[in-house]
């Protein structure tokens, strides 16, 4: 892939990292780990970045997250964790996942990007990985900050692209 395309890619799927970090930031501790909400607040979180980590490491198929993370995100019957992860764990995964995200994004050729999806679920090509990742990131970006509107009256502001360079 051209280079300028890559840049663009990565200033906009970038700029959905920093939102969604500007949410987990923004998230009061009692609201963090507040397990009678639905959705839970840091289950969205942790949603998101799991499902960001995977999409980027092409296939289902050798992906293991970092530790204490598992793939029980994977187990159809949809159980939650066993406990809220902290902020900081989750911090650290999205730290892994920009770092990861960035990384593959120059990697990608155009070869690459024109074959089949490893993800039965998305269909598409690798070309269209990284634009429906960043729809699934915004789009969760977007529930937590209603959360935090209804819960604290206030919301992250909008980033409109990346200051990290890819």
């Amino acid at each position: 892939m051209d280079k300028i395309w890559k840049a663009v890619v990565w200033r906009q799927f970038g700029a959905a990292i920093d939102m969604l970090e500007n949410a987990v930031r923004a998230c009061p501790q009692d609201l963090w780990s507040d397990r009678s909400r639905r959705p839970e607040f840091w289950y969205v979180v942790y949603h998101t970045l799991f499902y960001l980590d995977l999409y980027v490491s092409d296939s289902v198929e050798g992906f293991t997250p970092p530790a204490p993370f598992t793939l029980s995100e994977l187990d159809p019957s949809g159980a939650l964790p066993e406990r809220p992860y902290t902020k900081e764990e989750l911090q650290s995964y999205l730290e892994h996942a920009r770092s990861k995200c960035r990384a593959w994004i120059a990697a990608l050729t155009v070869d690459k990007a024109q074959q089949p999806c490893g993800f039965e679920w998305v269909g598409g090509s690798y070309g269209d990985l990284p634009f429906y990742s960043m729809r699934h990131v915004q789009h969760h970006v977007g529930q937590l900050n209603l959360i935090l509107s209804e819960v604290t009256q206030a919301a992250p502001r909008w980033v409109a692209r990346t200051d990290v360079s890819i």
